[in-house]
């Protein structure tokens, strides 16, 4: 009997085998098929056309010199020669700011590759460039420097072997940040690594802000990247929002100050071949969020003003206008009761045309975020779009009032026909499409896009992740640590070395090179522990990634923090992705000190007295719950009695 068991389950997992060979083999297949039947549709490669000695790029293959191939040609006269030539395809293609996937070889990457889950995800390069007549893709998860740039040229190729050789546009969140969050990490890669934004608000220089957008920059530009979905100007105003760290604090201000030099280390003065153009987000702020719920997702419930603080959270947005930010990106949310409808901001014409366009006069590219039309479902997803107030609406309808509220182009969708289907049906005018695929080429002819796309391997690898640029990396993130506490009694900052230390959440390794580290707490003359910003987890795979829910520690998690701080003095890191409440913590510690992400290196210097700490806190830190409760979400630095008031660091002198 138990033999014929085995023999079944055995048949089971073998038919289940042959049925996963056979269906990955299918895949396989028919992603080798549509990739040469894409690529098919392809031209021949642009030629050069010499006049008086000079080279010029034939992009449409017609052998003569064209208005928009002409270098030396006005921007406005190139955009409006290229504008004349396009097709109605083609200019909705241009509106469209879809996802990419990458190859860890180099090659295209036309079918899924084992290890890479994007890659099973997404389409094939040739199917976004070619079939969609996209030219604007956003970067996900990359391989190496060398591999990352072969890749890159070879789709810069396949887009100029398009009709008109119209360049890719290769746009990417931060990849600078050493952070914990694990998807984030996806992107950090060969990247030099610095601080947080937090961790940039806690320095408070504008200068070091500057130099780290420009460091950015040449490492961005050296792999073809072109367009930075970022700075946030967002406002940290609602302690419990989960996306905090990648504000400047929740201070106006010092916000603004620090924009303003972000986008000019980015962009510099103007655009031009060696800017990377920045999208600045999420306008008009997104920091507000009812009980800090984010509007990724359906259990949000909008963008609250019980301060009746709205203006306040324009201000580092008037800043990035200063400053000549290219493109905005509004946020998903719904500002309740700011406008006649609560719908989310691409939606609202008030906001855009009305706040956006016609007050600050921004004649620059608005993208929405991404996938605010239609629904994303795959194998691995199934997500509505983050359609919020109009989930009443069809994916057409909802597109018809994007458009009409003024934005530009959408961002993470890949729906061009339905843009085309909204014009042949009257619901869109062919001018209004022109108005916004002009703004959008306007930027690509700015940044040297048609006139060279391509970049060379070798500078991209010895230009990302450069030696300078790891060293400021990490000096900036020695500079952000702040100091909250320095002994109960007496000062016991910085240890001295030769100490025998007992270490949680650390690489015992890397302590080891700063005093003897033992097994046991009751062994150690101190204890050196690392912690982060508690959250409370909820259901999904996106939605883990957001740290939600209370920001303090509770029953065993506590507990065994406050145990081993009564047991031997102890030197307490927490990572601050959002303000923690921990007053027994601060309490019982020896020693506190915060982070912005930072290497155990770097915070092992600040410790052991190699540098000094000079951070001060970008955010209140509550001294509990019910004070964050009460608080309201518009309005910075106001709950009760806070444990660390904003700007509060001590130092060693």
């Amino acid at each position: 009997m138990i033999k014929k068991v085995f023999k079944i389950l055995g048949l089971i997992v073998l038919v289940l085998a042959v049925l996963g060979a056979g269906g990955l083999g299918w895949i396989f297949y028919s992603a080798k098929k549509a990739s040469t039947q894409n690529l098919s549709q392809l031209g021949p490669e642009a030629l050069t056309i010499s006049i008086n000695g000079k080279l010029f790029r034939d992009l449409n293959k017609n052998g003569k010199l064209d208005v928009y191939e002409d270098t030396r040609a006005k921007v406005e006269d190139r955009v409006a020669n290229l504008l004349s030539l396009m097709t109605l395809e083609e200019k909705a293609g241009t509106m469209f700011f879809s996802m990419i996937k990458t190859s860890s070889d180099g090659e295209l990457a036309e079918a899924p590759e084992f290890g890479n889950l994007f890659s099973f995800m997404l389409p094939a390069n040739s199917e976004g460039i070619v079939v969609k007549k996209i030219n604007h893709f956003n970067l996900l998860q990359t391989p190496h420097t060398e591999p990352l740039a072969i890749w890159y040229n070879k789709v810069q190729k396949i887009a100029e072997r398009t009709r008109l050789g119209i360049p890719i546009t290769l746009g990417t969140d931060p990849r600078n940040h050493f952070t914990k969050n694990e998807f984030a990490s996806l992107l950090a890669g060969d990247f030099s690594l610095w601080p947080e934004p937090l961790g940039f608000a806690a320095i408070g220089d504008s200068v070091l802000m500057k130099d780290f957008a420009n460091s950015a920059r040449q490492e961005y530009r050296a792999v073809g990247i072109t367009l930075a979905l970022h700075p946030m100007a967002d406002l940290a105003t609602e302690p419990r929002w989960s996306r905090i760290n990648g504000t400047f604090g929740e201070d106006a201000k010092l916000t603004s100050k620090l924009v303003y030099a972000y986008i000019k280390g980015f962009q510099g003065d103007s655009l031009s071949p060696a800017s990377v153009i920045c999208m600045t987000k999420h306008f008009s702020g997104g920091g507000p969020q009812k009980e800090g719920l984010d509007p990724h997702f359906q259990f949000q419930k909008g963008q609250v003003y019980p301060g009746k603080n709205f203006n306040y959270h324009l201000i580092p947005f008037e800043a990035a206008f200063k400053a000549g930010t290219a493109q905005i990106m509004p946020y998903y949310g719904v500002p309740m009761d700011q406008t006649s409808e609560n719908v989310g901001f691409s939606f609202n014409k008030e906001m855009i045309t009305g706040l956006l366009r016609e007050k600050y006069h921004f004649d620059g590219v608005v993208c929405t975020d991404w996938g605010i039309v239609s629904d994303a479902k795959n194998f691995f997803i199934d997500y509505p779009a983050r359609a919020h107030g109009v989930m009443n609406l069809s994916p057409e309808e909802r597109m018809l009032k994007i458009i009409n509220a003024g934005v530009d182009q959408f961002g993470g969708e890949s729906i061009p026909e339905m843009l085309i289907k909204l014009v042949k049906e009257g619901k869109i005018t062919e001018e209004r499409i022109n108005i916004s695929v002009r703004r959008i080429l306007r930027d690509k002819f700015k940044v040297g896009l048609f006139d060279n796309p391509y970049v060379d391997v070798l500078k991209a690898k010895q230009t990302v992740g450069r030696e300078d640029f790891r060293l400021k990396g990490m000096e900036a993130q020695r500079r952000s640590v702040v100091l909250l506490k320095n002994g109960k009694t007496e000062k016991i900052l910085p240890l001295k070395t030769g100490i025998k230390i007992y270490t949680e959440g650390m690489d015992k390794t890397i302590a080891a090179k700063y005093a003897t580290v033992v097994n046991q707490p009751n062994e150690a003359d101190f204890a050196i522990v690392r912690v982060a910003t508690p959250y409370q987890p909820c259901e999904g795979f996106i939605e883990k990634l957001f740290h939600h829910g209370d920001l303090d520690f509770k029953g065993e998690a506590k507990q065994k923090i406050l145990t081993l701080l009564n047991q031997v003095p102890t030197v307490v890191d927490i990572y601050l992705d959002r303000p923690a409440v921990i007053p027994e913590i601060a309490a019982a510690s020896a020693g506190l000190l915060a982070d912005f992400g930072c290497t155990d290196e770097a915070l092992l210097d600040i410790i052991f007295g190699k540098h000094k700490p000079e951070g001060k806190l970008p955010i209140e830190m509550p001294s509990s719950m019910e004070a964050v409760r009460n608080q309201y979400e518009d309005v910075p630095y106001d709950s009760k009695d806070p444990l660390f008031k904003f700007g509060f660091g001590l130092t060693y002198e």
